[in-house]
């Protein structure tokens, strides 16, 4: 390797106001060891870690004000009424939203595609009729549509990419017309890190009028978003990518579109009334919010997005910025690694194969010197498909991880083509 192929980490400044050892000491398990070596955490797509606030937050939650909510009179109902509807306000903010009323609690991103697919578009849509999504998608954004287009005849028309993993714009183009009901993208591919072009697409749907669904899961924790500027018509993002807890997330929608979908599911809190004859339903975003929800989630995602705030969305982009071209400049010099995403415009994901060690070995192996990477297809197999592969190794970065973190990970990578030569 040339010894001067490579910027030294030591000569690379933090981002202006990010102090990466201050963000590192906020997340207790980074202080873990792994097979007795310092933890590497390079699997943030797949799971972001979480910093002691949102782990106080929770507790505190469940310490000193557990009660359910927006039925009760009593002190610690009100309480937990607030601090929850208080995480929705800190949502609809952070995507800029119009109106925190705009803002559905859901389990995460499938459950928020889910009640897309559900109900908004399953009542508008009827044989021969059409659904777009992309080669890039989540596993998420593509069952939900085929069920859909099962059940009504519908077809499902997927938007094909090139072999640096960004979207042929010339074809979708081509494959927007009156046949289309919905547009599903994802704005940043978990699988290759390719950041679309969102804003130009809504604008393009917009030309024929077909509403659009964005995928916000890879976009919420790496940078700034405003669904008033994509112009979409639903946006959704799980909890747990953007250092907030499981099984919380936001289904973003106008608030026009959400007041005429009928519910997703029935029971407590969607109604205004019922009686044995008929109910009615609560406004959006109540109606969609059936039984008792995750209160405590949704507390720990208001103090995930507070987090963030506090570092700053330019600042963590910036910073994974750095990393990422670190990174693909330090590992692609590793013998035998081959990147397999290379978008002209990328996030922090490096998806990649090491000569013929197949995925899976790589990552055990890396694992046994602290390095946690993801192995297999990313809940996104047509992408493996489409670069004739089984599987890749992936490593994600967040805003917690370093520079020195990354040349763990190449000299890992290194020690394992030794291993296998």
């Amino acid at each position: 390797m040339p010894g001067n192929a490579m910027i030294h980490p030591a000569k690379i400044a933090d981002s202006p106001g990010l102090d990466i050892e201050k963000v590192r000491a906020d997340f207790p398990i980074l202080q873990r060891t792994v097979h007795g070596k310092p933890l590497v955490y390079l699997d943030t797509a797949a799971s972001a870690q979480r910093p002691l606030a949102v782990i106080e937050a929770i507790d505190g939650f469940y310490r000193n004000h557990n009660a359910n909510i927006h039925r009760g009179v009593h002190l610690l109902s009100q309480e937990a009424t607030e601090d929850f509807e208080q995480a929705r306000l800190k949502a609809a903010g952070f995507i800029n939203a119009p109106s925190e009323q705009e803002c559905v609690f859901t389990r995460g991103t499938t459950e928020s595609i889910n009640l897309v697919a559900h109900s908004f578009v399953r009542p508008r849509i009827k044989a021969g009729d059409e659904i777009l999504i992309s080669w890039m998608e989540h596993h998420s954004n593509i069952v939900p549509w085929q069920l859909l287009c099962e059940e009504t005849g519908a077809v499902l028309k997927v938007v094909p990419m090139n072999q640096r993993g960004e979207l042929e714009m010339d074809a979708l183009a081509e494959m927007l017309n009156e046949r289309v009901k919905m547009l599903a993208i994802v704005q940043i591919s978990n699988a290759l890190g390719t950041i679309n072009p969102v804003a130009e697409i809504c604008a393009m749907a917009k030309q024929h009028g077909i509403p659009v669904l964005v995928d916000g899961a890879q976009a919420v924790p790496h940078q700034a978003v405003d669904v008033q500027a994509l112009d979409c018509d639903f946006y959704c993002f799980s909890g747990h990518k953007m250092y907030g807890p499981t099984g919380i997330g936001v289904l973003w929608g106008r608030y026009d579109h959400l007041q005429a979908m009928q519910p997703y599911q029935g029971g407590g809190e969607m109604i205004r009334h019922v009686t044995f004859e008929k109910s009615t339903f609560n406004d959006a975003p109540g109606k969609f919010e059936a039984g008792t929800p995750n209160i405590a989630g949704a507390i720990g995602l208001g103090a995930a997005i507070d987090y963030l705030h506090g570092i700053g969305m330019d600042k963590v982009a910036a910073w994974e910025a750095r990393l990422l071209a670190y990174g693909t400049e330090r590992l692609t010099q590793v013998e035998g690694f081959r990147m397999i995403g290379t978008a002209a415009h990328k996030a922090g994901v490096m998806s990649f194969v090491l000569g013929d060690i197949h995925p899976n070995d790589v990552g055990t192996l890396v694992d046994l010197h602290g390095v946690a990477i993801r192995t297999g297809h990313h809940c996104a197999m047509p992408v493996a498909q489409f670069f004739g592969l089984p599987a890749t190794a992936r490593a994600s970065l967040g805003v917690y991880n370093t520079f020195e973190e990354i040349d763990i990970l190449a000299k890992s990578l290194e020690k394992t083509i030794e291993m296998f030569a």
